[in-house]
């Protein structure tokens, strides 16, 4: 009985000790052992699964490596000397073969420590080079940048960026109105273009009618010359067709055009124009 207890209780103090000697790194994570006997924070870094420590003498430290979003918002000036809010999203992750140092020197929360100063200097640096116009115009070259600058100055501290963007841009109300202002006055010259345009246009119709009509008077004179009267009977046999073609489609009003070589006909032979009876 004795021996049974004994072995009962050597194999519950092994399985205490042994729960205590272990731990797990989750996925995204890594692990680091702190020594007290060894100088600290081991170099070495624990991949995810599971681990082994000596309690009392060691105790891990698990970190989150993953990407992560972090917002960084600064209120800056331009080139020109306007006052902008902006609002820069950042991926940044720690770089995992320098967790240790990454530790040692920034600690668990290393994103909040260096981060948010880097970004407001580079913000800072980087839109001063530029106008307040140039920021909306050449957002995407400012953005990339911004986002070489930051890498430069995160690498002195193990930190990776993924991604870099300018999710927000504000100017004071004077910009905004001056930008309004701009707008509108571009319009106004558009539509002063469009109206000198138009007057050319009508300019040259009036000439382009002018010409017609001259080539016309001219062609009809020269008709009248060639011709004589014979012109001046065809335009007026013409003018008679289309009076009577009008008043023919009135109310009361019959058009009979005239019947050559018919027995009841005109006598004199001159049944060109026809005839005209008013029916009431």
């Amino acid at each position: 009985m004795n021996r049974l207890y004994m072995g009962a209780s050597a194999f519950g103090l092994a399985s205490f000790a042994l729960s205590n000697c272990i731990y797990n790194v989750d996925a995204g994570h890594r692990g680091l052992i702190f020594d007290r006997f060894r100088g600290g924070i081991q170099k070495g870094v624990k991949a995810e699964g599971t681990h082994f420590f000596f309690p009392g003498m060691q105790y891990p430290i698990v970190l989150d490596v993953r990407t992560a979003p972090r917002k960084i918002n600064s209120v800056t000036g331009t080139k020109d000397l306007q006052t902008v809010n902006i609002s820069l999203r950042v991926l940044i992750r720690p770089k995992v073969d320098a967790l240790a140092s990454v530790y040692q020197e920034l600690g668990p929360n290393f994103n909040e420590v260096t981060l948010p100063s880097l970004g407001n200097e580079v913000l800072k640096a980087v839109v001063a080079q530029y106008n307040a116009e140039q920021l909306l115009t050449q957002r995407e070259e400012v953005s990339r940048q911004i986002k070489d600058a930051l890498t430069i100055r995160c690498a002195k501290y193990n930190l990776l960026l993924d991604d870099v963007a300018l999710t927000h841009l504000q100017y004071g109300t004077e910009f905004a109105k001056a930008i309004e202002d701009k707008q509108v006055a571009e319009q106004r010259a558009e539509r002063a273009k469009f109206i000198v345009a138009k007057a050319e246009q009508e300019k040259l119709a009036r000439i382009i009618r002018s010409e017609g009509e001259a080539a016309a008077a001219q062609l009809v004179s020269q008709s009248l010359a060639d011709y004589g009267a014979g012109m001046l009977k065809l335009r007026q046999i013409e003018s008679a067709q289309s009076i009577a073609e009008t008043l023919s489609a009135s109310n009361g009003v019959v058009y009979l055009p005239s019947m050559h070589g018919s027995s009841s006909g005109d006598s004199s032979g001159q049944g060109g124009n026809g005839l005209l009876l008013n029916i009431h």
